[in-house]
């Protein structure tokens, strides 16, 4: 069976959970569960720390894993990234005292404070910059007001809890993360059906389905507004002047084709949400 380590907590642990149970396969009923077996699917599940899964698959204990990017790279397990899962994105940025800091070389010799020393080192020595990494679990805003740290290191969304602290961001982006799909080898027996799989949901969340009725005369210049992704299925109306069409179409651009189709003379515009896809 397919072993599998998914987050047990954390910004992760949900929507892992949910995605998995989009694309098919059994999902824990109690959330203190740290193992479950979904024999109709073939898998395993193991409810892990976000942070150790990497090193659970690195090792060769699980087949593969679902964590972030910044965890697998903050490891420095031999584990790697097989599926970007696009959820739990978060940016990575260096923050000082406000202008005090503008460059990255502008941190050498000195001490950075992040809960991330593994991801963070290896960037800095990538870029020449030697400092002094002080490791916190969290809530790093404050080592530099308490002395603990000259700068830090940290996930920044908008930047408010850094301006409350008296910080402003600096420097190139360390890292743009999102949970990811990893696993220490090729060969593993169903990692190709899990990545299939979550490939579909993915789809399924970024696609729509539309229907309409069209002229055919029109068909053309339809298929140049909504090609779909190979081609649009094309069905004929009892009015032969008419036909029915179906085409996928990603979802953030739903409105703007739909007012697109309905300009050049479709009607009957109808739109479905996907469950699932394989393309």
């Amino acid at each position: 069976m397919l072993r599998v380590a998914v987050p047990n907590k954390g910004s992760l642990s949900e929507t892992a959970g949910q995605m998995l149970s989009e694309a098919g396969y059994s999902g824990r009923r109690d959330p203190k569960s740290l193992y479950l077996a979904d024999e109709r699917n073939g898998v395993e599940f193991f409810y892990l720390r976000p942070r150790d899964i990497a090193t659970y698959v690195g090792s060769g204990a699980l087949d593969v894993g679902i964590t972030g990017r910044d965890l697998l790279l903050d490891s420095g397990s031999t584990a790697r990234e097989a599926t970007a899962l696009d959820f739990g994105s978060s940016t990575f940025r260096f923050a000082g005292p406000a202008g005090r800091f503008s460059e990255l070389s502008d941190l050498q010799g000195l001490r950075i404070a992040t809960s991330y020393a593994g991801l963070v080192g290896d960037f800095l020595a990538k870029h020449g910059v030697t400092a002094t990494l002080v490791s916190l679990d969290g809530a790093v805003e404050s080592a530099v007001q308490l002395g603990v740290a000259d700068a830090i290191a940290d996930v920044v969304e908008t930047g408010t809890t850094l301006r409350a602290a008296g910080l402003e961001i600096f420097g190139p982006v360390i890292l743009k993360s999102t949970a990811v799909l990893i696993t220490s080898r090729d060969d593993v027996p169903g990692l190709d059906v899990l990545q299939r799989r979550l490939h579909g949901v993915l789809v399924a969340r970024q696609y729509v389905m539309m229907d309409y009725d069209l002229p055919v005369r029109l068909l053309d210049e339809a298929t140049r507004i909504a090609p779909g992704i190979e081609s649009p299925t094309v069905a004929p109306l009892h009015d032969p002047e008419w036909a029915a069409v179906r085409v996928m179409v990603p979802r953030a651009d739903t409105n703007q084709i739909m007012d697109a189709l309905y300009e050049i003379g479709a009607r009957a515009i109808l739109v479905t949400p996907i469950h699932a896809a394989r393309l």
